[in-house]
């Protein structure tokens, strides 16, 4: 019955031992006495002679490796400045990838990216890389990584290359700094004045209306309504309860009230 027992034991090692289970998200290669197999093995349970073999397991999943880097510019400056390359391996590719650059792939997809964004930065002004010209270098370099990538295997897939917290020299970014605010400035002036010249035009309008209809009050003003208007005005003076002195030549009359006095002006 022991003998059993210790036979059970051992056979359930063995067991354990000679299978690789693969999650959702890997994938799996066998290597049977140093070399990789073609054959890639997708979820599930993989066996295989443990004495002879084993299962490399691979993420297929999207990676994103992190670097702080000091990137050169065309004015011979360096740029601070945070990096992310998104990256994935090929499932049916893997045992390239393998073959050709081993487990520690991610080194040299660093130093792929460290010579590419080199080369590429080389190119462009400091300023360019806190700008929206950030994309268009990020996407340069992008696309070196991937000839140079191809010449060394086959099953890297290059997502995006980020650019994130770039930190520009103090005396640089002093000087962007002054010509924003001196942007912001001008602009605030050239708003100022545009206010101040539709103003202006708004009160010569306004002038040339009420000249316009001074002309034609002056214009339409004849004896005849003076002498109309004259009337009117007795009538309402009618009509009021205070004193009031009248003054009249005999043809327009004028009031005077307590307070003034209003002598009409005759021609002779």
């Amino acid at each position: 019955m022991k003998t059993k027992h210790i036979f059970l034991v051992a056979f359930a090692v063995v067991l354990t031992s000679s299978c690789a289970v693969i999650r959702p998200g890997e994938v799996g290669i066998k290597q049977k006495l140093g070399q990789l197999s073609d054959e890639v093995n997708t979820e599930g349970t993989v066996y295989f002679n443990p004495l002879t073999s084993r299962v490399i397991k691979e993420s297929t999943q999207t990676k994103n490796i992190k670097l702080f880097l000091s990137l050169p510019s065309k004015e011979g400056l360096s740029v601070n400045s945070e990096i992310s390359i998104l990256y994935r391996l090929d499932g049916n590719k893997v045992a390239s990838v393998l073959k050709n650059l081993g487990q520690d792939y991610e080194s040299v997809i660093t130093s792929v990216f460290r010579s590419a964004a080199s080369d590429v930065c080389a190119k462009f002004f400091a300023k360019d890389m806190h700008s929206g010209m950030r994309a268009v270098i990020e996407d340069e370099i992008l696309n070196k990584m991937r000839i140079n990538l191809e010449k060394q295997a086959d099953g890297i897939e290059l997502i995006a290359v980020l650019m994130k917290q770039i930190q520009l020299p103090p005396g640089l970014a002093s000087s962007i700094e002054r010509k924003l605010q001196a942007e912001q400035d001008a602009m605030r002036m050239e708003f100022v004045l545009k206010q101040e010249t539709l103003e202006a035009q708004r009160k010569i309008i306004n002038a040339k209306g009420e000249r316009d209809a001074q002309l034609i009050i002056a214009e339409g003003l004849t004896n005849g309504i003076i002498r109309i208007k004259a009337i009117e005005a007795f009538r309402e003076l009618s009509k009021s309860n205070n004193a009031k002195v009248i003054i009249t030549d005999g043809k327009t009359p004028l009031m005077v009230n307590d307070n003034q006095t209003v002598t009409p002006t005759s021609n002779k």
